[in-house]
């Protein structure tokens, strides 16, 4: 196993492969796939899954993955790291792009497949890729700003697309439900917003029935729930950045880094320090 590493910001170019040469590995940056032609395998965290014309993958930093390819294929790889984010060009929000990176990858299923719901969303997200490969080759001043709201572009449908299948999956059981879970998600820095009496006045449910009724439809309670749900987030911003465990305690609204380290060792069974070393997922 090994670990590719870029020493850009963000970069996109072409391949065109009818075999895979690489030994499966894993990377430091997120990437992007689109399948412009051919068909085969995609390996991730040692599952495999089809992929073919039009696919759309997201890998992660630290995933390990390869290919097995079944008929010549044309990859668009599009790369970047957290700090591409971190501009300082008065137009990027770099706490914003990444939490929205970070919402993706804490729900983001390790072996999901194309997760792309419609062929509308589709097709935007290939014009979108096309369109920064052109702007790249072209790098003239405005060229970085027009990829930067293309990547965003792209990162909100994968966001969209990703809230989509889990708020529909928590619909089967009541139609509410998957509604609570998306606010749940998409404000878990807003402890306020995360409240027994704020969440049953929102969904009309009544304050000494909710706790009940939330537990009955997710499994759990909302308490576990909720840190769970951090603890995903802390996943990446730990795996993925450099910010200390004091500040990603007090942005993800823990008491401090002490709570979240108890909080991390209760639900994960090692330390901070220990996952963080483990690198994720073995690639043997």
């Amino acid at each position: 196993m090994f670990t590719e590493f870029s020493k850009k910001l963000f970069e996109i170019h072409i391949e065109e492969l009818s075999s895979w040469e690489k030994r499966p590995h894993k990377h430091n940056f997120f990437e992007i796939v689109y399948v412009d032609k051919g068909s085969g395998f995609q390996c991730i965290n040692q599952h495999e899954f089809e992929y073919k014309e039009g696919n759309i993958f997201l890998l992660p930093p630290l995933d390990c993955h390869s290919f097995k390819i079944n008929e010549p294929s044309r990859f668009y790889f599009v790369r970047f790291t957290d700090n591409f984010f971190l501009k300082d060009d008065g137009l990027t929000n770099y706490n914003e792009w990444f939490d929205k990176i970070a919402y993706i990858t804490a729900n983001y299923n390790k072996v999901p497949g194309d997760i792309i719901p419609t062929e509308r969303e589709r097709n935007f997200i290939i014009d979108n890729i096309k369109s920064i490969y052109q702007e790249y080759l072209a790098s003239d001043n405005y060229s970085d700003s027009i990829i930067a709201g293309s990547v965003a572009s792209i990162l909100n449908i994968l966001a969209r697309s990703i809230e989509k299948r889990y708020v529909d999956q928590a619909n089967e059981t009541d139609n509410r439900f998957g509604e609570i879970l998306r606010f749940i998600n998409t404000n878990i820095f807003n402890s306020d917003k995360l409240r027994v009496p704020f969440l049953a006045d929102k969904f009309g449910i009544s304050k000494s029935y909710f706790s009940q009724y939330f537990k009955k439809q997710a499994g759990v309670s909302l308490a576990d729930y909720i840190i769970k749900s951090k603890l995903r987030i802390v996943e990446t911003k730990v795996l993925h950045t450099d910010l200390s465990l004091k500040e990603i305690a007090f942005q993800l609204n823990f008491t401090d880094s002490s709570h979240l380290s108890k909080s991390f060792k209760k639900v994960y069974g090692m330390t901070v320090k220990q996952f963080k070393n483990s690198g994720q997922v073995s690639c043997a």
